[in-house]
């Protein structure tokens, strides 16, 4: 059965003086829990970074461009790492995908507690000129939205106004997931950037309204009859060769031993939970090939 597709659409609001990008991700999210076997707070805090991910991967100008983004707060989850290529094919991971924790008092999801505070969200992005951008900030929250929004203001100098959200059902699947992202063009004025703060405030339960209206309510919410649209995917770039090289690159003595010791070779893929595995004629078969 074909993989369910994510959304971004972009567009120009207030006079052309702010852009607006709505995502709808809850197919992302989706495909995420499964692969990993996401709890409800881990589903939330790394569906709302994949979102944010895919929104950054949006500006990359090649598809063979990439970008990936790296959250690390101390929180009960353990570090978050999601990437994506300029064709917005994004795969992540959350270093405790079972993290179980009590809701907050208002009975939301602690997303805070699950990422921790105490640290910083890094962005790496390679539009393939040799010379890769890195920008790192301090963690405001831990509830990713505010933590991005302060990343675009102190790395990129791009102050943007951000709504994420995750919403998960009873069931544990993502009832909808999604991100506002409003930074104002440059030259904006001091109206338009108070405009644009006050834009973002409806967006509180933006799961909500993904779940309910879709991202075509909140551009229709915003008047944007017009947008470019582009599809955002689940989709890891591991595979058996990539795997059988990493085999290769530890040489044939120490292949040969985990072979003896443990009866098979596992590489296992972070981002996608995959596990390629070789075992003794697999590896003698590498090695045969490339003596």
């Amino acid at each position: 059965m074909p993989q369910a597709v994510s959304k971004i659409y972009k567009t120009l609001i207030f006079g052309g003086a702010v852009s607006l990008a709505v995502l709808d991700t809850t197919a992302l999210v989706n495909e995420a829990i499964v692969r990993h076997g996401l709890t409800p707070v881990a589903a939330a805090a790394l569906g709302r970074t994949m979102t944010a991910t895919a929104y950054l991967a949006s500006w990359l100008k090649e598809e063979g461009s990439a970008l990936s983004v790296s959250v690390n707060g101390g929180g009960a989850g353990g570090k978050i790492g999601v990437c994506s290529d300029g064709g917005l094919n994004v795969r992540g991971f959350i270093e405790h995908p079972q993290v179980v924790l009590p809701p907050r008092a208002d009975g939301k999801l602690d997303v805070g507690a699950c990422v921790g505070k105490c640290g910083t969200l890094t962005v790496i992005r390679d539009d393939g000129s040799g010379i890769p951008f890195v920008g790192t900030s301090e963690l405001v929250s831990g509830e990713i939205a505010e933590d991005f929004s302060a990343y675009f203001l102190t790395s990129e100098q791009r102050p943007t106004a951000v709504a994420l959200g995750v919403k998960i059902a009873p069931g544990g699947s993502c009832a909808g997931a999604g991100g506002v992202f409003l930074p104002p063009l440059p030259g904006a004025d001091e109206d338009t950037l108070i405009r644009t703060e006050r834009a973002i405030a409806p967006y509180g339960a933006l799961s909500s309204v993904i779940a309910e209206r879709g991202a075509e309510g909140v551009l229709h919410d915003f008047g944007a009859e017009h947008s470019d649209v582009r599809d955002v995917r689940f989709r890891c770039h591991c595979s058996r060769e990539r795997a059988a090289s990493a085999i290769l690159a530890m040489g044939r003595k120490e292949a040969e031993e985990i072979v003896r010791e443990e009866g098979k070779i596992v590489v296992h893929c972070h981002y996608c939970n995959t596990d390629h595995t070789f075992y003794g004629e697999d590896v003698d078969r590498l090695f045969g090939e490339n003596s």
